[in-house]
């Protein structure tokens, strides 16, 4: 094969190499963005589940409260 040819067959998989690597620290940025999107997302829903549980126990001390100053409506 020609040394001219072989050159730039050479430069062309040195490009090809070149951008295989950026798209792959794009993709390990992504995943990494990905992954912390998803610890935030368990955050919330775990500060949920504890609002939930707050929430429930209000109620029951409202009904607690209702039941005592005889304002529940008899069921």
């Amino acid at each position: 094969m020609n040394e001219k040819v072989e050159n730039l067959i050479l430069e062309h998989l040195r490009a090809i190499r070149s951008d295989i690597a950026k798209l792959s620290d794009k993709v390990d940025n992504l995943v990494a963005s990905d992954l912390s999107t998803k610890q935030h997302m368990a955050g919330f829903m775990g500060q949920e589940s504890v609002q939930d549980v707050r929430l429930s126990q209000m109620d029951i001390r409202l009904e607690r409260i209702e039941r005592r100053l005889e304002l529940a409506d008899l069921k």
